[in-house]
């Protein structure tokens, strides 16, 4: 059986940890020359023991122009350009409205949107016809979760930025769609460093909502990014597909 991505280069950005880590492994089956981003340095560390053979890490922070245009640079160099881009790197803001910090407002932005403008802006270049832009937006941009106002407000940014970028690259012969998951064990909740008793409530309560009772695994968000990065998805540019086991619509 032919394998989805033959040939293809592909980027992951923060592709060192959960959907993007599953992501870059899933690709590698599938025939992918792979290459992921990452700014941690403990995960960068993890992520080249794992994915020793599979992908190739580097270190290079999302919301930062000139380690974004040196990460393209070195994919023109060393790679030729640019088949399959998914750009996944984000961080989760929580707080409310009134209590978020301006620092964090601003970093979820740097990170969350003008990360993957940055990367499309870089990438736009060395993607050649044929190709695929994947970006993984959230269930919360389209959704007023209380506290989710900085995270889910970037995360519908990035949804909007991906419609127009599938306008712009339509004659670059380059399919661009969006990837909103539903809550899924990652990490990235540990990550926004509450209590050991606050992360474990909140992922109780993220099952209780969901119909399937359970948080998503990476590996499930991984099969739905590998879908619209392979010629299965030709036809489909623009689009947004949820997967959250149903929690936004059932």
């Amino acid at each position: 059986m032919a394998k989805r991505l033959e040939g293809k280069v592909a980027v992951i950005t923060g592709g060192t940890s959960g959907i993007g880590l599953a992501t870059a492994k899933l690709f590698h089956e599938e025939g992918a020359r792979v290459l992921v981003t990452g700014s941690n340095p403990r995960t960068l560390e993890a992520a080249r023991t794992e994915l020793e053979g599979i992908a190739e890490v580097v270190q290079s922070d999302a919301g930062d122009r000139a380690q974004i245009e040196a990460l393209f640079d070195r994919v023109q160099k060393d790679l030729g350009g640019l088949d399959v881009l998914f750009l996944n790197a984000g961080i989760l803001v929580h707080g409310t409205l009134a209590t978020l910090d301006e620092a964090q407002f601003d970093e979820a932005f740097r990170v969350n949107v003008k990360g993957a403008w940055l990367a499309l802006k870089a990438a736009t270049p060395l993607l050649r016809a044929g190709g695929a832009v994947v970006l993984n937006s959230s269930i919360t941009n389209a959704m007023g979760t209380p506290g989710s106002g900085a995270y889910g407000a970037s995360k519908a940014a990035l949804r909007s930025l991906g419609r127009t970028a599938a306008s712009e690259l339509a004659d670059q012969g380059v399919r661009v769609n969006v990837i909103s998951p539903g809550p899924t064990d990652t990490g990235i909740i540990e990550k926004s460093g509450g209590a050991a008793d606050v992360i474990a409530g909140t992922k109780q309560r993220l099952r209780e909502r969901s119909p399937q009772k359970r948080l998503g695994a990476s590996e499930e968000i991984a099969r739905a990014v590998l879908f619209l990065a392979s010629d299965d998805a030709s036809y489909m540019t623009g689009e947004e597909i949820v997967v959250d086991g149903g929690m936004t619509r059932v």
